[in-house]
């Protein structure tokens, strides 16, 4: 936490955080991963058309026709079959064996019409129709293999299928064509489906580890704030335990005595009622410290549970001279602010920068006033956050603690998807220099100690 805002900040991170958003700029990582690879797998099927159309493009009408609608169906259902393994791979859906088995299929049927009526012909075809069948078989074979292996479960159900493509057309190829020409095609089959199988794992692969990674960011996130109320819950045992006991055991030896009719008992519960009032008193302190905490542990403790959630942080500026109750305020919104920064939106990036300035030019007598700016992207937009852009029990009491010490709360977009949290507390110059910090000087004060 050394340095300037601009300094520790950087351009690239600001820029993250200002430039607006588009819809993929709003999309996690894991569902970016997810976007390029739906996209690619069903834009894979379009080539496949495209492709058997152009190699169709010299063939008759009456022939190209039917061996154009063959691929055209076979298309049509890798691009359903490709967006439903997808969606099987992600766990939203059961696996889709019945498609998966058509696709296959028709696999073997395209590639049966193709070469029927591209090849098998008795007037001896031009060397355009062998040209346009090995395209249009190649294709089915080899994209019915990459497809389909987007439903499989495991690499060796993916080597398996490859072997298939490739004997399949080998003897499908055998009846209608010389075995020359049927052994070349079978060779075409085995490396363009190879290929596309590769790819089409090796995506899956990547799709699924991206989610077990964004799984986990978000379980680090969850154990951060798991771990801070142990902390608590563990103050609270540390105070009440000790005095909880003491308090069974005088009340069941004032119940003893005053059965006995000892006067004894009116002293127990004399201490009974003591200690219980400690106990209040210490219960105080101990919320009171969990609520006023210091300026300085929150700032390191902001840093360290956005690290863990994987969001880049930054800090600048030092609490190093502040009043105590200013500290407390500010500790407050840092600590609100990154608990929204964790809940809501998808953050990257945030700034976190504390900054002491005069009250005005000239303004001789007025306090100083300590300004906390917490800055982050990914936000929702105001439409998709369920308080809003100011809403929300959480802003309401920052603004009611920042209200007792005569301060300000600024919450809201900036741009489309940042927010930003602003709050400032006059300082009284005399507080400041009481301290041994100017007040024009305290931003720069410390900044090994934060470190």
């Amino acid at each position: 936490m050394t340095g300037t805002g601009e300094s520790t900040y950087g351009a690239t991170a600001r820029a993250a955080i200002r430039r607006p958003r588009s819809w993929w700029g709003r999309k996690s990582t894991a569902a970016k991963v997810e976007s390029y690879t739906r996209i690619s797998f069903q834009i894979f099927p379009v080539i496949q058309l495209l492709t058997a159309l152009f190699m169709l493009a010299p063939v008759p009408a009456g022939i190209a026709l039917p061996v154009a609608g063959a691929v055209l169906v076979h298309a049509a259902l890798g691009h359903r079959l490709a967006g439903r393994a997808l969606d099987w791979a992600a766990g939203r859906r059961a696996q889709p064996r019945r498609l998966l088995g058509v696709y296959g299929a028709w696999s073997f049927v395209g590639a049966a019409l193709a070469a029927l009526l591209l090849v098998a012909l008795p007037d001896g075809p031009p060397d355009a129709y062998y040209t346009a069948c090995a395209a249009t078989y190649s294709l089915l074979l080899a994209f019915g293999c990459g497809l389909g292996v987007l439903a499989l479960r495991t690499h060796r159900q993916s080597v398996v299928a490859v072997g298939v493509a490739t004997l399949g057309g080998l003897l499908l190829g055998l009846p209608l064509m010389p075995t020359p020409a049927a052994a070349a095609l079978a060779l075409s089959a085995l490396l363009s489906s190879g290929g596309l199988t590769l790819a089409s794992r090796f995506s899956v692969w990547l799709l699924q580890a991206v989610y077990e990674l964004d799984e986990a960011r978000h379980t680090r996130a969850r154990l951060a704030v798991a771990e801070e109320r142990l902390r608590f819950g563990r103050d609270l045992h540390d105070v009440l335990g000790r005095n909880l006991s003491v308090i069974a055991l005088k009340s069941e030896l004032a119940v003893r005595l005053a059965r006995r009719e000892r006067p004894e008992a009116v002293g127990q519960m004399e201490e009974v009622q003591r200690i219980a009032r400690e106990s209040q008193r210490e219960v105080r302190e101990v919320v009171r410290g969990y609520r006023e905490a210091d300026l300085f542990t929150e700032l390191l403790g902001a840093r360290g549970v956005l690290s863990a959630a994987g969001i880049t942080c930054t800090v600048s500026g030092s609490p190093a001279g502040l009043p105590r109750p200013v500290q407390a305020a500010l500790a407050w919104v840092v600590r609100e602010a990154v608990t929204n920064v964790l809940r809501h939106g998808n953050a990257e990036h945030c700034r976190i920068v504390l900054t002491v300035t005069p009250q005005g030019p000239g303004a001789k007598g007025r306090p100083a006033v300590a300004e906390l700016t917490v800055e982050n992207d990914g936000a929702p937009t105001p439409s998709a956050s369920p308080a809003g852009p100011t809403g929300g029990h959480g802003l309401a009491g920052l603004r009611e603690r920042l209200a007792a010490e005569q301060g300000s709360l600024e919450a809201g977009p900036a741009g489309k998807s940042a927010f930003r949290v602003v709050a400032r507390v006059p300082v009284p110059a005399g507080d400041v220099a009481e301290a041994g910090v100017p007040a024009g000087d305290a931003v720069r004060s410390a900044r090994g100690e934060v470190e």
